[in-house]
């Protein structure tokens, strides 16, 4: 089973994003396009390339990156195209050499048995491929036929080595495996460890595992230089908490990958309204060794300001089971709302940090609550005859 055995239910591999959850309150702008949409692919279009000649330069890759039904008729043209070359120089030596008029008894041919163009062609294909049926074999008469045998030999060894490759490539292209490591439809911002932070969550849906994983973290933006320069596409790079110092992960179980918003983030001076506001994206990019096939792999995605939620965090996906740690893939992207400031980190740091929004949320928590009235115990009517006989006397 490729999945993890009895965590997922079986059309959940169908996505590799988590389910919807409440959007956000705010009102957003109409957005550009996308950078990097949703399954990883780059919103880039290339135009008006002059030098298309480089891309022969690299046929291999070429080849590659074409589309499978582009490379199965390309593969199949080769095969044809150098069966049916050979074909014709076989027939060009029969009919040089005399092989194809009436043949006298001690006449020696350089191939036995070619009478047309037909069985020039059938002994082509049985030169390249091996076949080998016996009807048709080439004899020491003729040199010229010794070289173009060889020849043939050569060209059909190194058709199959590029066009065999290729395919194997293209079916054990890293992307495949990126098909099963997923990430949350929705970021979230809020207080973890007593600082307000950007967290998504990743994992694997496979077994075999990803070794020296990490993730990078860039958010693009519109920008403008000192002198004026506009810069569409600003990519800053932003970066994770990690107590190792880097950002590699034991992506063994899903992980919540955290970016804490100080004083070099590009999110410190955003509330949560200014975000909605803001026409930026968040790119993550996970990559790392496939353990089963050693090929480097990249998974990619995006989050625009509408995807990511203020004031909520990832609900537990995690428990143990029977001795066994079990994960509910059904709980990968649902969050819950917890008490966070609308504030930027900024505006949150110069008020007096996380200490002073907690007493003033507990201060207004606490004038909230209404008093109860304790009631007064009632005075018996004899009780009160005797306070009042007690008074006339004195």
């Amino acid at each position: 089973m490729l999945s993890r055995k009895g965590l997922i239910p079986d059309d959940y591999l169908l996505t590799r994003l988590a389910e919807d959850v409440l959007q956000p309150k705010f009102k957003t702008v109409q957005r550009k396009a996308r950078f990097v949409d949703k399954n990883g692919t780059c919103n880039v279009a290339h135009t008006n390339i002059r030098e298309q000649g480089r891309f022969l330069q690299d046929v291999f890759t070429t080849l590659v990156d074409l589309k499978w039904l582009h490379t199965l008729v390309i593969f199949t043209m080769s095969f044809l195209c150098s069966w049916f070359l050979f074909g014709m120089i076989w027939w060009l030596i029969a009919f040089a050499h005399g092989d194809l008029d009436q043949q006298t008894e001690d006449f020696v041919p350089c191939v036995t048995d070619i009478r047309s163009f037909s069985s020039a062609f059938l002994f082509s294909i049985e030169v390249q491929v091996t076949i080998g049926f016996g009807g048709r074999m080439i004899t020491e008469e003729c040199v010229s036929a010794i070289v173009i045998l060889i020849v043939q030999n050569i060209v059909g060894l190194v058709i199959n080595a590029i066009m065999l490759g290729c395919i194997f490539m293209k079916t054990a292209q890293a992307k495949r495996r990126a098909e099963t490591l997923i990430f949350s439809k929705h970021a979230v911002i809020g207080f973890r460890n007593d600082k307000l932070c950007f967290m998504i969550r990743i994992g694997d849906l496979r077994k075999s595992m990803i070794i020296s994983a990490a993730v990078r973290m860039q958010v693009v933006r519109k920008t403008t230089t000192n002198e004026g320069e506009v810069v569409p596409l600003d990519q800053i790079d932003i970066q994770m908490d990690n107590p190792i110092g880097t950002n590699g992960i034991f992506l063994v179980s899903p992980l919540i990958i955290c970016h804490i918003i100080d004083k070099n983030s590009p999110l410190y001076e955003m509330s949560a309204e200014d975000l909605q506001n803001e026409n930026i994206e968040v790119i993550v990019v996970l990559e790392g060794v496939v353990e089963t096939t050693g090929i480097t792999t990249q998974a990619r995605t995006s989050y625009l300001p509408d995807e990511i939620l203020w004031g909520q965090r990832f609900v537990s996906t995690v428990s143990e089971e029977d001795g066994v740690y079990a994960v509910d893939y059904s709980k990968f992207g649902n969050t819950v709302k917890v008490p966070t400031p609308v504030c930027s980190a900024k505006q949150l740091e110069e008020g007096g940090g996380l200490e002073m929004f907690r007493l003033q949320d507990f201060s207004h928590y606490k004038g909230s609550v209404r008093r109860r009235r304790t009631k007064q115990p009632s005075v018996s009517q004899e009780e009160k005859k005797q306070a009042t006989g007690q008074a006339i006397s004195s």
